[in-house]
């Protein structure tokens, strides 16, 4: 398997993602435009199936989501990744509840009223405060990609959301499908719990 299995990754993409128009699996895969032919390719084989109409997109199909599995778990056994996988998962679970609290702070302001983001000091504060997260969480999912090489794209999509938030982008904190965040949070989340093959338990939190 390469560092890059183009088939792994797009599969993966959707098992993360659960739906997702082409142009955003090449952006988070990295594959570009190289993504279409890769995905004809899977359609063939009747892993992933294209939805047409006001929204258009692609999804895994059954078949899909068990050779994702699979493709995944020899992933893991090949780069003997296991112990890797759990440490950052370790690691991010302590960072789980701080950046869950900055996302209270960034919808609610402290007298419990909702925060219509025209204060800009307040927001600011709280943006100021997301360092506390960043820099941990950059630095696990670096470290994972020395091992696992997919993961490498987090410290780029984290980066680029704080990028954004310092230049006045205030949906890139929380806003949903806006690659935002929140949004590379909670992937982070899901593909720690995928590539080490377990169920999200109360120790996950949200």
């Amino acid at each position: 398997m390469t560092a890059h299995d183009p088939r792994l990754l797009v599969l993966h993409g959707l098992r993360l993602a659960g739906f997702a128009p082409a142009e955003r699996l090449g952006r988070s895969t990295g594959l570009g435009d190289t993504v279409d032919d890769v995905l004809r390719a899977a359609e063939a084989e009747g892993l992933v199936a294209e939805r047409t109409g006001r929204i258009s997109g692609w999804t895994l199909t059954a078949a899909g989501r068990a050779a994702h599995a699979e493709l995944v778990a020899a992933e893991v056994t090949a780069r003997d990744a296991r112990s890797a996988v759990e440490r950052a998962d370790d690691a991010f679970l302590q960072l789980n509840e701080p950046f869950k609290e900055l996302c209270a702070r960034w919808q609610l302001r402290p007298d419990g009223s909702v925060n219509d983001h025209t204060d800009e000091a307040y927001d600011d504060a709280v943006v100021a405060d997301l360092e506390l997260v960043h820099g941990p969480v950059v630095a696990l999912t670096g470290e994972l990609a020395g091992t696992l090489p997919r993961f490498g794209r987090y410290p780029r999509a984290f980066t680029a959301a704080r990028e954004r938030l310092r230049g006045g982008d205030r949906k890139a904190f929380a806003a949903p499908l806006s690659e935002s965040y929140h949004d590379a949070w909670m992937e982070l989340h899901q593909d720690l719990l995928v590539t080490l093959g377990r169920q999200r338990s109360t120790a996950d939190g949200h």
